[in-house]
């Protein structure tokens, strides 16, 4: 067993098993890197230390193919084990929202507001304010409901004036010769 290939990680559900690198990234290539042989040699750089600086470069992106392997086993079994524990997206939001709104009613922002508030509310301007505006809201709904009241009556008057009377009779007509032609 190649030991490269080894899920290396001791907590892994994984741990001592081959892992499939088979969508490993090892091939994909690194941006600047230096083992491109078309790059000239920077310099003040010897071919000895260039060839030492692509070897562990070399060893450095394996290890971050390495990690990313874990990391996506890691996700993989925590995913398993909150679909075990009936955990769904939607309950981790609604505990997170909870414990936000928690945390947002015992900050000190939330109390001095909160404590702002309730003395606003128990002032004698806030009152008074609160007062006028509920007289205003009964005068402009009295105002409004007579207003209804008049125009509600000023069209059962010209309902029955003869104008209205003359107008319905000849669109009761135009109905009766429009159905008629159909």
């Amino acid at each position: 067993m190649d030991p490269a290939s080894q899920d290396i990680n001791l907590n892994s559900p994984n741990k001592g098993l081959v892992v499939d690198q088979s969508d490993s990234l090892s091939d994909v290539p690194v941006e600047g890197a230096v083992g491109n042989s078309a790059n000239p040699l920077p310099p003040g750089l010897t071919e000895e230390e260039a060839e030492e600086l692509r070897i562990e470069l070399t060893k450095v992106e394996e290890e971050i193919n390495t990690l990313r392997q874990v990391l996506s086993a890691k996700e993989r079994h925590a995913t398993e084990l909150k679909r075990k524990l009936g955990l769904s997206p939607l309950n981790e939001l609604r505990q997170n929202l909870t414990k936000s709104w928690q945390d947002v009613q015992t900050s000190n922002a939330y109390l001095s507001a909160s404590a702002t508030l309730d003395d606003i509310t128990h002032s004698e301007a806030y009152k008074k304010t609160q007062e006028t505006l509920s007289q205003a809201g009964q005068k402009t709904s009295a105002a409004l409901t007579t207003v209804g009241t008049a125009i509600t009556r000023r069209l059962g008057d010209m309902r029955n004036s003869a104008t209205f009377k003359s107008f319905e009779d000849k669109m009761g007509n135009l109905k009766i010769d429009v159905t008629s032609q159909v």
